[in-house]
């Protein structure tokens, strides 16, 4: 393989990691849904971090197909923004004692690793 292709080919690798990745996040945020109380604040709170979840996977997809950088930049913005939104309501979820603290510690850590890998993502691509 030509060495000027071994960058391509992580990018490439390391996308489809984090498409799958976020992908995976929203399967067990829509399985968390499944499960959740029939109340009132708990459909509202659900819904709302269910959309932020699939929201952060269909995003990096849309990007990962961008057509520009600034479409690109853009797609990624959203995506950051939107796990960071979802750690949001996984926290609401666990101080509203909808479900208990414990039981959303894996998917919080999840999306603070997410959150974190994105951030930093865009805050390389800004700096170039």
């Amino acid at each position: 393989m030509n060495d000027e292709l071994l960058p391509l080919a992580a990018q490439l690798s390391f996308n489809e990691d984090i498409r799958g990745r976020t992908k995976q996040a929203s399967l067990r945020v829509i399985r968390l849904f499944q499960q959740l109380p029939r109340t009132g604040e708990a459909t509202i709170l659900g819904k709302q971090l269910l959309r932020s979840a699939t929201s952060v996977a269909a995003n990096f997809r849309a990007a990962s197909r961008s057509r520009s950088k600034a479409e690109w930049f853009a797609k990624l913005c959203i995506c950051v923004e939107e796990a960071d939104e979802t750690l949001f309501w996984l926290e609401l979820i666990g101080d509203a004692n909808i479900f208990t603290k414990p039981r959303l510690t894996a998917l919080e850590k999840e999306y603070t690793e997410i959150v974190s890998i994105l951030a930093t993502i865009r805050k390389r691509a800004k700096a170039k």
